[in-house]
């Protein structure tokens, strides 16, 4: 996983450390929602809380390529977690550099690991410098980010990841075009992320798979910043982060509904939830002040150029719940109560 750390990155996190089948190698971390540190810290801190100290986190680009960093506080909270208070982790960051990571690890594992990526493009991009042969060497990646035809959610046309580095992204997808179709990453964007609208109604569902004592009631009607009292530490945590998000959409005439285009994005990396796809070639626009970050999709061959991406084109947003809610409230379940 490469992450900025973010409210809809932790449960991304959370649901692959649910999944019994998944093997989390590393956690590398870029500034984006919020700093690259206060990211490694974040995920050093939920590993912890779901029982998994061990696993690698390592901070990569604090900065993107060319362009300053612009981070989001405001829409995932000062720590990037929301509302969730979460005590310092006892394991240290890494002393590998993210780039490190993806290079060393995909060397050492050729064919075997699948990356996923939920933050900006940064690190992925310095790494292909690197190890040109990157895509060749991983088994598969799946990309959250971009928006093809549809409303961004930074600028009119473009998407926070890829508006936080489009130059990193637009490096990303040109070190794909040519190659076979079972290699080209996998793109979940916003005009299928935007479906994946966390309610009220999952985090009381969460709360009852968990097992947790009394429902989880994260209602609009409620003062802003209350807590969770559950007995289930890891629900406490995704409600207090969840219910931040949802004050933020809903201030933006969104609803009290939270986008968890991240967690949409860690079911298709382990095959999980349902989708379809189409074959695109994706270019970034990197040099427009009106338009810098718009990533555009040509579909139809016109600009005489190989697919470079397989762009996420339908889902089923209540089959992904359905998913996330049984599979972190079992992990809930196993961990106990506070």
């Amino acid at each position: 996983m490469d992450v900025d750390t973010g409210i809809d990155d932790a449960l991304a996190l959370v649901y692959l450390l649910s999944r019994p089948e998944v093997h989390v190698q590393a956690v590398t971390c870029t500034a984006g929602n919020v700093g690259a540190r206060q990211v490694a810290l974040n995920n050093l801190a939920l590993l912890e809380l779901c029982g998994r100290p061990g696993v690698e986190v390592a901070i990569g680009a604090e900065v993107p390529l060319e362009i300053p960093l612009v981070t989001t506080e405001e829409t995932h909270g000062p720590q990037g977690i929301g509302y969730a208070e979460l005590p310092p982790a006892a394991q240290q960051i890494s002393a590998r550099h993210a780039v490190d990571v993806w290079v060393q690890e995909a060397r050492a594992h050729p064919g075997e690991l699948t990356g996923l990526i939920t933050g900006p493009l940064t690190n992925f991009a310095l790494a292909l410098r690197r190890e040109p042969e990157l895509p060749r060497l991983l088994k598969g990646l799946v990309i959250m980010g971009g928006s093809f035809y549809y409303q961004g959610n930074t600028t009119p046309t473009a998407e926070w990841n890829v508006s936080v580095d489009p130059h990193a992204a637009r490096e990303v997808f040109a070190a794909y075009r040519g190659l076979p179709k079972d290699k080209l990453p996998l793109v979940c964007a916003l005009e299928t992320t935007e479906r994946i609208e966390m309610r009220p109604e999952h985090l009381r569902r969460l709360a009852e798979a968990a097992g947790a004592d009394g429902p989880e009631l994260v209602l609009p009607g409620q003062p802003e910043g209350l807590r969770s009292t559950s007995s289930s530490p890891l629900v406490a945590c995704l409600s207090d982060a969840i219910r931040f998000y949802m004050e933020f959409h809903r201030l933006y005439d969104q609803g009290y509904v939270a986008h968890m285009h991240d967690a949409f994005a860690a079911c298709a990396a382990v095959g999980r939830t349902e989708l379809t796809a189409r074959l695109a070639t994706v270019d970034v626009e990197t040099s427009s002040p009106l338009l810098i970050g718009t990533t555009v999709a040509d579909y139809r061959g016109l600009w005489g150029l190989p697919p470079n991406a397989r762009i996420v084109a339908s889902n089923d947003p209540e089959q992904c719940f359905a998913e996330l809610i049984s599979s972190v409230g079992a992990l809930a379940r196993r961990l106990g109560g506070r």
